[in-house]
């Protein structure tokens, strides 16, 4: 497995306005590591070098790594690969023949967090600045209308 093949190539795209959407929930400081193929982020934080993931199907941001470092170790271990860079299922699309364009990824015609499913026949391959903003404004949506355990508290990261 080549991991380069579950990824996108970040070329010159302008994240911070693609991210716009998201700083509900994005940290205030981060490097922008990974983006696996559906559009999902991997950002080493600068105070302490752990990774987090955005997951903007589900909308969840959460540690997974203490490190870089530790980030490859767990790559390699239990199904992390496959659940984190989604390699079932870019490969079934790449069998599909949905192949990605430059600025483009895959994305869910009804987003996991609405309860869509995680499958071919519910993907399709979408430019990443409606992918993001579209995503970023429907979770910042479900967010708002979590309850709260202080006034204009933002819920933890998982």
């Amino acid at each position: 497995m080549d991991v380069n093949d579950y990824l996108l190539e970040r070329g010159e795209s302008d994240w911070a306005a693609l991210l716009a959407d998201w700083n509900w929930i994005l940290p205030p400081h981060f490097t922008l590591w990974l983006v696996n193929r559906y559009g999902d982020l991997f950002l080493v934080l600068p105070d302490d070098g752990s990774v987090c993931m955005l997951d903007v199907g589900a909308g969840t941001l959460r540690r997974i790594a203490d490190s870089q470092e530790h980030f490859d170790t767990l790559l390699r271990e239990d199904n992390n690969a496959g659940e984190w860079l989604m390699i079932p299922l870019v490969d079934d699309c790449v069998a599909a023949g949905m192949i990605l364009p430059a600025g483009h990824c895959y994305g869910f015609r009804q987003a996991p967090a609405l309860g869509g499913a995680y499958e071919v026949d519910n993907t399709e391959i979408v430019d990443l600045y409606t992918h993001y903003s579209v995503l970023g404004q429907l979770h910042a949506q479900i967010w708002e209308t979590l309850p709260r355990t202080a006034p204009d508290a933002a819920p933890e990261a998982e």
